[in-house]
C-alpha cells in the first residue's frame, strides 16, 4: 500500500513534507532491503522530480525541504552553506537540563566502515556549536540506576552548524542523551523507558525551518507537527515548566 507524505509547504520550485520517523530520505546500498524512501514517495506523489536541500537521520522525523528545479537547488545550497537557514528541532532527554545554553564542541566526522573506507581516519575535528531551551520537565515513578525515579526534559535545539549526529552527539556530550538513540544514547534508560511507555522511536523531530525564499525573497516559516507516538510519549510524560 502507498503511504502518503503530508506536505508541508508546496510552491513552484520549493516543497517540504513532514518526514515520518524510520523512513529513509533516499535509497541507500547500505539498506538495500528498504523499499519506501521520502525522495522516491514524494517523486511518485506530486508527479515531478525532486532536489534534496538537506537530510534526516533515518529515525528523526520532521521537516525535510526540497527544491523542484536545479537552479533553486543552487541557490538554496548556498543559504545552508552559508547557515542563514534556521533550523529548530524538538527533542526529550534523560535528566533535567534546565535553562538554555550553548554546547560549543568540536565533532569529527564519523566514518561508516565500507561507505567511508577511503576518507581520511585523522581528519581534524570541525566547530559544531548548537543552542538549547528547555521547555518543560517531567519525571517517572521507576529507577533506571542509582535514583529511585527518572527524570526527562522537552527540549528546544538549534543547530548553528551543520555535522553529522550533530544534536545527538552534542547531547551526549552534556551527559543529557536523546530517548531512544541507539547510537549515542543511555541504551539502560532507553530499554527502562520502552517498557514502561512502550515507546521505542528516537524522540528527536526536526519541528520547524526559517528561511529566505530564492525568487519572492521574504522569510519562509515551515513547521510540522509531532506524530501520534510523540504525542503518546508526551501524555504520559505530562511536561511541566521547570520551578
Amino acid at each position: 500500500m502507498s503511504v502518503l507524505l503530508h506536505i508541508l509547504y508546496h510552491d513552484d520550485c520549493l516543497v517540504a513534507v513532514n518526514k515520518p520517523a524510520g523512513m529513509l530520505v533516499h535509497r541507500s546500498w547500505l539498506d538495500t532491503h528498504e523499499t519506501r524512501f521520502v525522495m522516491q514517495t514524494l517523486r511518485d506523489q506530486i508527479g515531478q522530480y525532486v532536489y534534496p536541500l538537506h537530510r534526516l537521520d533515518r529515525p528523526t522525523s520532521g521537516v525535510l525541504l526540497f527544491a523542484l528545479n536545479p537552479e533553486t537547488a543552487r541557490q538554496m545550497a548556498v543559504q545552508f552553506e552559508q547557515q542563514r537557514i534556521e533550523k529548530h528541532y524538538l527533542a526529550v532527554v534523560r535528566g533535567w537540563l534546565l535553562g538554555e545554553g550553548r554546547i560549543d564542541y568540536a565533532l569529527k566526522e564519523p566514518l561508516d566502515k565500507i561507505a567511508d573506507c577511503m576518507a581520511e581516519p585523522d581528519k581534524a575535528a570541525q566547530t559544531a556549536v548548537s543552542d538549547y531551551r528547555c521547555l518543560g520537565v517531567a519525571e517517572l515513578p521507576y529507577a533506571c540506576g542509582p535514583h529511585p525515579s527518572s527524570r526527562f526534559s522537552l527540549m528546544r535545539l538549534s543547530p548553528l552548524t551543520g555535522r553529522k549526529h550533530q544534536l545527538r552527539r552534542h547531547l551526549k556530550h552534556v551527559f543529557h542523551p536523546i530517548l531512544g538513540d541507539s547510537n549515542y544514547g543511555d541504551k539502560k534508560q532507553n530499554r527502562a523507558l520502552a517498557a514502561y511507555t512502550g515507546v521505542r522511536r528516537l524522540m528527536l523531530h526536526a519541528h520547524s525551518l526559517v528561511f529566505t525564499h530564492p525568487q519572492a525573497g521574504g522569510q519562509v516559516r515551515v513547521e510540522a507537527p509531532t506524530d501520534a507516538v510523540w504525542q503518546q510519549m508526551e501524555d504520559i510524560l505530562q511536561f511541566r515548566l521547570p520551578e
